[in-house]
């Protein structure tokens, strides 16, 4: 972690602002919740509240920034509401104060979306297609693929790597995680990638009086399949949610085909999601402010439950009924 990261004092946060949207700002740096970047809320003299994101040193290069907020701008084009970064007085997007990278937003608020009939998830079907149809216009290579290949087996060898269990527990993850990237590997053939929102779960779609949906955190786009961003919104196992998942993909369709095929990846992307999720906590264990969110992390009792979980979800990838009828699986 960078010393001038965790020091940003409100009085660094206005400079930073001010000489980037090159405006004045009163004093109003109120912190918001964010674990990865730091992100402020400002004021400018002019009364406009604006969203200053500080990003993490180290976890995104410039040219992935970038990429970030060029598909946010893509979605803008499309009218597809979202929350699009300011130009800076500089010219582009991402400013760069004392090695700190950062972009500015205008406020935007909203509350989430209550899901109350089938009209609910049909309209959340439609801003997903209506996303991955921007997505679908240009690649992102400088952002991560979502691929058993490019994460999931990479963070298995960090995590197995790295000392973080006893021999006993790293036995019974190596087992299950085998398991699971065997089925995965298979499963991904012939799939294919594109821009994607990758973290589109109902947090992240907000619901603006009069306005209607909007989308936030792009973040953690990345190169991948499209029912990454299906999955995430359902309240369920992929054998219980039938009804959810085709009202998702008739609002889908309506804006972008989809390859039914692709609803055979729901439980494997689920168990690549808590892969992800250890491996990225094993490389914040020296943060100050791991181990107050996460006490326990990397104990014995800690990777039962992990390993567990990994075990359950291996059985539900087992008992989806999609994956058993595919003729693939063994």
């Amino acid at each position: 972690m960078s010393a001038k990261f965790e020091n940003l004092t409100p009085d660094r946060i206005l400079d930073a602002v001010e000489i980037g949207m090159d405006c004045g700002l009163t004093g109003l740096t109120a912190p918001l919740p964010s674990y990865i970047n730091r992100v402020y809320e400002l004021e400018s003299v002019s009364g406009e509240k604006l969203i200053a994101k500080f990003y993490r040193p180290g976890r995104w290069k410039r040219a992935a920034l970038q990429e970030e907020h060029d598909f946010v701008r893509d979605c803008a084009d499309a009218e597809i509401p979202v929350v699009a970064p300011l130009e800076l007085a500089g010219g582009g997007t991402i400013g760069d104060f004392e090695g700190i990278l950062y972009a500015v937003f205008p406020k935007k608020s909203g509350r989430e979306m209550e899901l109350c009939d089938d009209e609910g998830w049909l309209r959340l079907g439609s801003l997903v297609g209506r996303i991955h149809q921007a997505g679908w216009e240009r690649d992102a290579e400088h952002r991560l693929v979502m691929h058993p290949e490019t994460t999931t087996i990479p963070e298995i060898d960090l995590l197995l790597g790295g000392g973080f269990m006893s021999g006993h527990m790293a036995g019974r993850f190596k087992e299950v995680t085998s398991r699971i990237v065997e089925i995965a590997l298979r499963e991904f053939e012939g799939v294919e990638l594109q821009r994607i929102h990758g973290d589109c779960h109902r947090a992240n779609i907000l619901e603006r009086p009069g306005e209607g949906l909007m989308v936030i955190d792009f973040d953690d786009m990345v190169m991948g399949p499209a029912v990454q961003d299906i999955w995430l919104l359902l309240p369920d196992h992929a054998n219980h949610t039938r009804k959810e998942i085709n009202l998702i993909l008739e609002g889908y369709e309506q804006f972008m085909e989809f390859d039914d095929r692709q609803l055979r990846l729901v439980e494997i992307l689920r168990a690549m999601r808590i892969i992800y999720f250890l491996s990225w906590c094993s490389t914040q264990v020296d943060d100050y402010k791991f181990r107050s969110n996460f006490p326990d992390w990397g104990s014995d009792h800690f990777w039962q439950r992990e390993v567990a979980d990994l075990e359950h979800q291996y059985h539900a990838i087992l008992n989806d009924d999609r994956l058993k009828n595919s003729g693939n699986f063994l």
